[in-house]
């Protein structure tokens, strides 16, 4: 079971050894591996490559790391998506074969702060709808979602179905949505959000950050996604210029 030495560095050969291992269920999902010393020694490497392997295997989230507990194998996503893709979040549930609801938590109407007088071009004057929504799949939460549009554009009253964002400003409103400017940024536990989707206390989340464009390259909708880290899985393909 030892690894066989080629050209690459040592832990990158661990990390491709542990992958195939998980791949073909010698370790299953939510399963513990062995020891850091008994895995060491079947790979025949030291602790301290088999520790940067796994800390590389814990930033790709193929691995929990509990302190104390040991090293766990992750559930592998039930959602999957290019991030040059914008795709809904219903979408996106639906091309996995499941059924999209959605938990309405609050739908209010305040006024814009700075920021949003930034991102959405509105004036002091105009009024914004705040959405917060809990997305589910077959009836379990996935995402969390907070939404701000501006009222002109979509009054808070069409806001309460249990649909895509994107279809009702389309069938509504007669607007859509052409692009979205997007950060990620992955966190830990979040005091509101991890409860709300049922996390396990190590369980990471992926924030997305997208404002959204029609297609007069206006500003319409800014959204903050939390998505569980462990069913969402987000790719992009790079082009060399």
């Amino acid at each position: 079971m030892s690894i066989k030495s080629d050209a690459r560095h040592l832990y990158l050969q661990v990390i491709d050894r542990l992958k195939r291992d998980i791949e073909k269920g010698h370790y299953k999902e939510k399963e513990k591996l062995p020891s850091e010393f008994d895995l060491a020694k079947q790979l025949g490497v030291s602790r301290a490559t088999l520790r940067e392997a796994l800390r590389i295997l814990e930033e790709e989230n193929v691995i929990t790391r509990r302190h104390g507990v040991g090293t766990f194998v992750n559930e592998k996503p039930l959602f999957t998506s290019g991030i040059e893709q914008l795709n809904s979040v219903t979408h996106m549930i639906e091309q996995a074969g499941m059924k999209p609801g959605t938990i309405f938590l609050r739908s209010m109407t305040q006024s814009p702060t700075d920021e949003d007088i930034r991102r959405l071009s509105c004036s002091e004057e105009e009024d914004i709808v705040l959405i917060e929504r809990v997305r589910t799949a077959n009836g379990k939460p996935v995402v969390y979602c907070v939404d701000k549009i501006r009222e002109a554009i979509l009054p808070g009253a069409f806001l309460h179905e249990d649909e895509s964002l994107f279809e009702i400003l389309k069938r509504e409103a007669n607007r859509s949505i052409s692009y979205a400017v997007t950060q990620i940024e992955p966190i830990g536990y979040h005091e509101k959000v991890s409860p709300i989707l049922e996390c396990e206390p190590e369980a990471a989340l992926l924030v997305l950050k997208q404002l959204h464009y029609d297609v007069r390259d206006e500003p319409i909708l800014y959204s903050v996604n939390y998505f569980k880290a462990d069913k969402f899985s987000f790719h992009v393909l790079r082009k060399r210029v």
